[in-house]
């Protein structure tokens, strides 16, 4: 079972870590939350008695890649803020961004894989949440993001397009029409509109009321 405490670790302990959370995050986008363990450990370079100390099984792997993923997520949201001056561009970089973390293929994780309640996941869901909303208001005051959509767009369009595609060609297919397909999204985003949205923008309520945004 996953802790909302973790004991301090030291710099070679923390290192490994971060390895088995990266090496198993790629893992689950290639072959979902049920790939194996021992390849897990092949590809962070240690050994199945290394990732077991760190985790004890499945369940609390899948925690800790989850949080992983919504951390740097909200990393990114926050970082694209402070650092852009005009809104619309940080609101790209961060989409992008968002993009490049596969969230649509570790969607399953979000909705089997994870308990929602969970403090942990509670916290950092509010800060992704918090970081895109700031994000889409500067867009909206700036005057550059059209009228009818809410953060929940943004995010069902992120999801959507970070979902797996069949077949073996899948991730090649990915790294080349992910970003392009984005950027057409986000230049639709952009005021003044030229056409009128069907239905009623899509809210962090809204999501809410799924497990899954998209």
């Amino acid at each position: 079972m996953a802790t909302a405490q973790q004991p301090r670790l030291r710099a070679d302990a923390l290192r490994n870590r971060e390895r088995i959370v990266s090496a198993a995050r790629e893992a689950f986008v290639e072959h979902g939350v049920e790939g194996s363990l021992d390849e897990i450990a092949r590809r962070a370079g240690v050994g199945n008695a290394t990732l077991y100390r760190h985790f004890a099984d499945r369940s609390e792997l899948i925690h800790h890649v989850t949080l992983s993923v919504l951390t740097r997520v909200a990393d990114q949201a926050e970082a694209a803020r402070a650092e852009e001056p005009d809104a619309f561009r940080a609101l790209r970089r961060f989409a992008h961004a968002a993009v490049d973390e596969r969230v649509g293929a570790l969607c399953s994780m979000l909705q089997e894989g994870i308990d929602p309640t969970h403090p942990d996941h509670v916290v950092a869901r509010e800060r992704v949440d918090r970081g895109v909303e700031e994000l889409m208001a500067a867009a909206r005051v700036s005057g550059q993001l059209r009228e009818g959509v809410d953060v929940g767009d943004l995010m069902v369009a992120i999801a959507q397009l970070t979902r797996p595609l069949p077949g073996s060609c899948a991730s090649s297919m990915f790294d080349r029409f992910a970003h392009r397909h984005l950027q057409l999204f986000l230049d639709g985003l952009m005021a003044p509109a030229r056409s009128e949205l069907p239905g009623s923008a899509v809210t962090l309520e809204d999501l809410r009321r799924t497990e899954c945004p998209g």
